[in-house]
């Protein structure tokens, strides 16, 4: 894995922790000002609902691979770290996950973009 800063981990592990409980609200909050301009919180409601709920709880979670990129497709340039994840549900026993934290505009890292398949 590349260097990358442990301040953006730690970022996309406590914003995938309000994604396992469901909670589309705190997890829309705890977002890059990217992400919730994209996105309305009911929008974001019904995007966690149908990507997580077929997939049940949460049993492990193991970080495979970690980008840092400033260039994304579809996003501004800027600082990201790409974060792979091979995680295991309930009801389906391998997933990757890939968690894409951002620096905002404050300077603190929050997650830009989600996707488990």
């Amino acid at each position: 894995m590349s260097d990358f800063d442990p301040t953006a981990e730690r970022a996309a592990l406590e914003w995938l922790a309000l994604a396992d409980r469901g909670d589309a609200a705190a997890s829309w909050k705890a977002a890059a000002s990217l992400f919730r301009a994209a996105v309305t919180p009911e929008q974001w409601k019904h995007a966690l609902s149908l990507a997580r709920e077929p997939l049940g709880a949460l049993v492990s979670r193991h970080l495979d691979n970690a980008k840092p990129a400033t260039e994304l497709p579809g996003a501004p340039d800027g600082e990201y770290v790409v974060f792979q994840f091979t995680t295991s549900f309930e009801k389906k026993r391998t997933a990757t996950e890939t968690v894409t934290p951002m620096r905002d505009r404050d300077g603190e890292w929050r997650v830009s973009g989600y996707f488990v398949r």
